[in-house]
């Protein structure tokens, strides 16, 4: 064990809100850079089972693009329970319908399973164009 370590504990820490414009990224790096920076993994003083309150505003998720044949290819599955009622939707189909539902899954995936990650998903905000309503806020800008 080391001594010299010091832990943060949850009324020392501040919240900090980010805005993200998602205008030509590509999904997965997008996402991947996403939930690192909800774990709290660009802060000094990153611990795993500690929130790091980073809050997350995406803008313009309806312009997200994918690479190759994804678009067409990848599917997104829903099921409501009853016997025969599974719905498959391709990513075109559900970006004209849902576009913030992609990134959710998208990141949902990616956060840690159980009350941390329940409550880390909470800290992103997505809307699908350039308004929101966080600018008492004060969001830094983040370019990726």
């Amino acid at each position: 064990m080391n001594h010299n370590q010091t832990y943060l504990q949850q009324t020392q820490i501040k919240d900090s809100w980010y805005i993200i414009d998602a205008k030509e990224k590509k999904l997965g790096r997008l996402s991947t850079q996403i939930a690192s920076i909800l774990r709290g993994k660009n802060e000094n003083s990153y611990s795993t089972n500690i929130n790091q309150k980073n809050y997350i505003i995406l803008i313009n998720s309806k312009y997200i693009i994918v690479t190759g044949k994804k678009s067409s290819q990848k599917l997104y599955k829903r099921h409501s329970g009853k016997p025969g009622s599974m719905k498959i939707e391709t990513f075109n189909e559900l970006q004209q319908r849902i576009p913030n539902r992609i990134i959710e899954k998208a990141i949902k995936g990616m956060l840690p399973k159980g009350r941390l990650g329940r409550k880390l998903f909470n800290q992103i905000k997505i809307y699908e164009e350039e308004q929101h309503q966080h600018n008492a806020q004060q969001p830094q800008a983040i370019i990726l």
